[in-house]
Order: C-alpha cells, then sequence, then structure tokens
C-alpha cells in the first residue's frame, strides 16, 4: 500500500508541472483513487502522513476541493491534528490548507470552522512555536479562515492574538514577520481582537519596527514600515483599543504619533494624521488635544501639503476635524479633498449656530460651493454642497448669512435640491427655503422667482409619490411666503392706515 501510495504522489506532482489537458486527464483514475482513501485516515495507520501529502496535492487543483469535502475527508484530517506525530501533523495541515486555500467557495471555509479547525490551530500554534514547518502551517490557516466573518469570533475567544504577539517578537527574518503581519491585519477587522492585540503589546512591537526602519531607504525595510504603521491606525479604530491607548494624552502611544507628524517623511505623516483623526473621535480627546496645542502642529503640516496638492495626507487632516484650517482646502480642485471638506463642514456646524453664522458669512467659502453646486461631473461634490448651502441657513436662521447666499447666486440650488429624489435631501431644502422665505424674502424674491419655487413647491403637494415629511414642509414654505409676501405689501401703505 505505501508503494502504491508513493506512486500516486509522484503522478501527481508531475501534473502539477505538466497541466496539459491529456496529462490530467491520464491521472484522473489516482485522483479519484486518492479521495478513497478515508478509511487509511487512522492514526495507527503507517500510510497516514502519505495518504495526507496524496489529498495535499490533490486539492492544489480547485475543482478538487469540493470533491474532497464531499467525500468526507476533512474530517479526519481536523481530527489527525491532535496527532503527536510530527510528520503526520505537518502533512495534514498541508492538505487542509490546500482544500481551502484561496478558495471562492466560503462553504469550504465554513465546514472546517464548523469541525473546530480554528481551536487545534491554535493550541497548536502554542505547542509548536519552535517548529517553523508548523507555525508556518498554522499561520497559512489563520490567513484563510481569517478572510470568513464568522470565524473571528472564534478567535477572538480563543485569545490568539496572545499567542500570534509571542511569535511576532521571537521573529528575525523579515518574511516571516511580514506573513503574521498579514494575518494580524485580516484579524484585526474584529474590534474585540483590535482590543486583545493591544492588550498583548503588538503596538510597543510596532513602533519598535518604525524607530528600526524610519532612516531606511531599502525597499523591504520601507514596505515594514509601511504595514506597521498601517496596522496601527487600524488598531485605533476600535473604540475601546483607542481610548486605551491615548491614556488622557499621556500615553506614549499618542505621543509617539504626534512625533511623526514634523518627520519629513509621507507615510508617516499620513499614519500620524490618521491617527490623531481616531483619537479625535473622542470629544474629551479632542479638548485635550486643543488645549496642549496639538491643533498647531496640524495646522503646520497643513500648510505643507494644501500647495503640493498630496490628497492622502489633506483626507487625513480633514478626518482630525481642525476648524480653523480646513478653509485652506477651498482652493483645492481635487473631488475627493472636496467631497471630504464638505462632509467634515456639514458635521462641523451640526446644531452649532455661531460656527454656522462664521462659515455662513465667509463669502469666499460660499461662493466656492455655489461653484460646487454645479459640479455635475461628480455627483458627491454638487450633492454634498447643495447640503451644505441649506444647513449654513438651518442651523443659525440668521439674517446676515441669507444675504451672503443670496449675493453669491446660491438661491436656486435649495430650489433644485427640493425636487431630489432623496426625501432627507428635499427635506433639508424646504426647511432652508422656508427659512428664506420667513427671513429674507425681500432679498431673495427674484432669484426664487426665476428658480421657479411656486411652482415647484405646488408640484410636490400634488405629487401623491411625495412623503408627509414633504409636503408638509412645502406647506410651511408656502405660508411663511405669504406671510413675509403680506408685510411687504402692507409696509407699502402709511402706518395710519392700520
Amino acid at each position: 500500500m505505501a508503494d502504491t501510495l508513493s506512486d500516486t504522489l509522484k503522478k501527481l506532482k508531475i501534473t502539477a508541472v505538466d497541466r496539459t489537458e491529456d496529462s490530467l486527464e491520464g491521472c484522473l483514475d489516482c485522483l479519484l483513487q486518492a479521495l478513497l482513501f478515508v478509511s487509511l485516515l487512522i492514526p495507527q495507520s503507517s500510510c497516514t502522513a502519505k495518504v495526507a501529502n496524496v489529498i495535499a496535492e490533490v486539492a492544489k487543483n480547485e475543482c478538487m476541493c469540493i470533491p474532497c469535502m464531499d467525500t468526507g475527508l476533512t474530517s479526519p484530517l481536523v481530527q489527525l491534528l491532535n496527532s503527536k506525530d510530527q510528520e503526520v501533523l505537518l502533512q495534514m495541515g498541508r492538505a487542509l490548507g490546500s482544500i481551502c486555500y484561496d478558495s471562492h467557495e466560503d462553504s469550504l471555509q465554513a465546514q472546517l470552522i464548523n469541525m473546530g479547525v480554528i481551536p487545534t490551530a491554535v493550541k497548536l500554534l502554542g505547542i509548536h512555536c519552535q517548529n517553523a514547518a508548523h507555525t508556518e502551517m498554522c499561520l497559512v490557516a489563520f490567513g484563510n479562515l481569517a478572510e470568513l466573518e464568522s470565524s473571528k469570533e472564534q478567535f477572538a475567544s480563543m485569545n490568539v492574538a496572545e499567542e500570534l504577539v509571542k511569535l511576532f517578537k521571537k521573529q528575525i527574518e523579515h518574511d516571516k514577520k511580514e506573513i503574521i503581519l498579514e494575518v494580524l491585519s485580516l484579524l484585526a477587522e474584529n474590534d474585540a481582537i483590535k482590543l486583545h492585540l493591544v492588550e498583548a503589546g503588538l503596538v510597543e512591537c510596532l513602533l519598535q519596527i518604525v524607530q528600526q526602519k524610519v532612516d531606511s531607504d531599502k525597499g523591504h525595510d520601507i514596505a515594514e514600515l509601511k504595514t506597521a504603521s498601517d496596522l496601527m491606525v487600524f488598531l485605533l479604530l476600535g473604540f475601546e483599543s483607542m481610548q486605551k491607548l491615548f491614556e488622557e494624552g499621556k500615553g506614549n502611544v499618542f505621543q509617539r504619533v504626534l512625533s511623526w507628524i514634523p518627520l519629513n517623511n509621507h507615510q508617516l505623516q499620513l499614519a500620524g494624521a490618521l491617527a490623531i483623526a481616531n483619537f479625535a473621535r473622542n470629544g474629551g480627546n479632542c479638548i485635550h488635544m486643543v488645549d496642549n496645542g496639538i491643533v498647531e502642529k496640524l495646522m503646520d503640516l497643513l500648510d505643507r501639503h494644501v500647495e503640493d496638492g498630496n490628497v492622502t495626507v489633506q483626507h487625513a487632516m480633514l478626518s482630525a476635524g481642525v476648524t480653523e484650517a480646513v478653509l485652506k482646502f477651498l482652493k483645492s480642485e481635487m473631488p475627493p479633498i472636496q467631497f471630504k471638506l464638505l462632509g467634515t463642514l456639514r458635521m462641523l456646524i451640526d446644531a452649532q449656530a455661531e460656527a454656522a453664522e462664521q462659515l455662513g458669512k465667509n463669502v469666499k467659502l460660499v461662493e466656492r460651493l455655489v461653484e460646487w453646486c454645479k459640479a455635475k461631473d461628480h455627483a458627491g461634490v454638487m450633492g454634498e454642497s447643495n447640503r451644505l448651502l441649506s444647513a449654513l441657513i438651518h442651523h443659525n436662521k440668521s439674517k446676515d448669512v441669507i444675504k451672503t447666499i443670496v449675493q453669491s447666486g446660491g438661491t436656486k440650488h435649495p430650489v433644485t435640491m427640493a425636487t431630489s429624489e432623496h426625501v432627507v435631501m428635499q427635506n433639508e431644502a424646504l426647511v432652508a427655503l422656508a427659512l428664506i422665505a420667513a427671513l429674507e424674502l425681500s432679498t431673495a424674491e427674484k432669484d426664487l422667482e426665476s428658480a421657479k419655487l411656486v411652482q415647484n413647491s405646488h408640484r410636490l403637494l400634488e405629487d401623491e409619490r411625495s412623503a408627509p415629511e414633504i409636503k408638509y414642509n412645502s406647506t410651511v414654505l408656502i405660508c411663511s411666503g405669504l406671510v413675509s409676501f403680506f408685510c411687504m405689501w402692507m409696509s407699502n401703505f402709511p402706518s395710519t392706515i392700520y
């Protein structure tokens, strides 16, 4: 039997090199025979390792993965991962890795997860962490299985983070570190695992890599620095992990990422700005950063990159929400930056009357918004510009803001926005128009008339598809206009008449 298995293995390896149709067809018999070896996958069999080797070679052909599952090969393979025989263990891992490697069939990976392969593989990593072949086998399995969302909960419950960080700390070779970092990046998509990785000391390892590689001009060092700094930012996306690392602004991590901002290194500047943006998701953290002059550091970085058109760093800076500086982006001609700027400004003025008034009276800003409201080539920029114009009016209710918008030619845009297919945008526009009609109709009257406000309002009221809130706000708009018109009309008569 052993000789037969050896012959089968040789044939399969030859087929892997010679991928012609004839060679595959000629080897079909040995493939089918390999799928009948389930009875030999038992701990007591001397052929077990060779059988697993054959299965690993068979499963390298993607079309054979499902048959391997259907013939019941995977269940004994998973069970044999508990074998104490090192060769059997290695071949079992190879076979399972081949079955689920880069598979487009999530069901294959899901079946392996249901069979308990994750707890077994995590246990193996802890036991055989000194064995390079076994650790590589486990890492390949983790990388394949971690792509499935359901696997991450199991990984989190097994506290795989601690084992992987221990393994990472022992590595010297760049390639091995890179493999582990790739697996960690996949697993870190889960917030619980983010926190586990922070608690296991991964951040300290990443900071050490940055410190060691920052001055190197070697390609693999630059790549490792990028991977480490990107993963650092990724860990901060978890709210709990972010707060743990902030430590009221006194944490080593927060101080280190701050030190990246003034460096003459684009990757670290970007990572530093994104890290600060993540820390800024908490109001208390924002107050601390403002009180400690961190805004000035961000503005210095902003000055360096607005002129050179660096999209990624500018985008990160906008995420950090520096109110006093964001208007510097008005000169940008890049739609992604324009879109981010508009969204940031709209969030900044939400329920903030003072900020809305300050921005709404800024002629350069309003004129730029009016220009972007006509950017038909960039629907996102056009939509956000219209929404921001309406929001400036809504959150402040200031006559001065309305006058600035009217004088800049922006009155017609809320009218157009009121006919949008999106109910939220329709409502925002109708509220803004009602305020214009109530507070400054005399200034906006001609523009509203040329934009056919009355006809559009009637159309919304008559349309059976209009949502109830749209009809309500249209009615409010018409009533506000009538009241203001009546007041304007009455003002033409001597006061003695009334």
